[in-house]
């Protein structure tokens, strides 16, 4: 590609991202960082950098981050062995305190990262300002320790900390009305996040390229689903197991209010510009119906 050339399709890259940059201008919107984007150093900056362009274009970005991997590296390290039932993390006494303190370590990386880049952030997790609230949570009525379902979200210091300018980062531990912790699934709290703030987009980044109509064949990814479609994908059987209760999880969030659910691939490079600012977007959406459809997808 000649000099011109490059310059003239960085022109058009612009162009494109023009009416999405005008269609979320001041919009809130929730990015549910986990996965193998959080262990890779270099995808770690590419996530920080796109929510630090979120912000610098405008729109209002607020980073809900797990950290499941680190935590069973640091529960392996005190010689015990890493327990999941149906996917929530058995977390006893000891691990919980280890939870709290991986996911410290790494809500702090995370705003390092974006102050670096020159964007103020500020990490809090579920306690500061009673911003969640939780109580016991059972897998199947089994017992699993300190693991919490959110009852209530409280969006006052989230609130205050977006109108001063900052990027809230939130780490999902949350306490109970005894004020005893709670490890809180990051999924869950992602959602319970974005329904509490009426967010315009919930942005989940993940380990799978999207939703597949059928997991065996790639071909079958699907875009755009609306909650009609999720809820009959969902009651068909053919959705794999770590991926249901995130779909459940998507449908929900839609269904109390928030515009649009995204799922992910976050070992894309820049996944998420791709999929805010560009007409094609990758992964896939769940959306309200048909009439929150973006003029490119009718």
């Amino acid at each position: 590609m000649g000099m011109m050339e490059e310059v003239m399709s960085k022109a058009n890259v612009l162009i494109e991202a023009l009416p999405y940059i005008q269609k979320f201008n001041d919009k809130i919107v929730i990015v549910k960082y986990g996965g193998s984007a959080m262990l890779d150093e270099r995808l770690q900056q590419d996530v920080i950098k796109d929510v630090a362009l979120l912000k610098l274009v405008g729109m209002q970005p607020i980073i809900v981050h797990g950290g499941g991997k680190e935590i069973s590296k640091w529960v392996g390290l005190l010689g015990k062995e890493p327990k999941f039932v149906q996917g929530l993390r058995v977390t006893d006494a000891e691990t919980m305190e280890v939870a709290e303190m991986v996911l410290s370590k790494v809500n702090k990386r995370l705003v390092q990262m974006l102050e670096q880049l020159g964007v103020k952030a500020a990490g809090i997790c579920g306690k500061d300002g009673g911003t969640l609230r939780c109580e016991k949570k059972y897998a199947n009525g089994e017992d699993i320790g300190f693991v919490g379902n959110i009852t209530e979200v409280d969006t006052n210091l989230i609130n205050t900390l977006l109108a001063n300018d900052y990027i809230p980062v939130i780490a999902p531990i949350g306490m109970d009305d005894a004020f005893q912790s709670y490890n809180i699934n990051a999924d869950d709290a992602a959602c319970a996040i974005a329904t509490a703030m009426k967010a315009e987009k919930l942005a989940f980044l993940t380990d799978i390229e999207g939703v597949y109509r059928d997991f065996e064949d790639k071909s079958s990814l699907i875009s755009v689903l609306t909650l009609e479609e999720a809820d009959k994908l969902l009651g068909s059987g053919v959705i794999g197991g770590g991926m249901l209760p995130k779909l459940q999880n998507c449908i929900d969030a839609v269904k109390e209010g928030v515009s649009r659910v995204h799922i992910l691939d976050g070992r894309i490079d820049h996944s998420l510009l791709l999929e805010f600012f560009t007409n094609k977007g990758i992964g896939t959406a769940i959306i309200g119906s048909e009439n929150t459809l973006y003029d490119n997808e009718r």
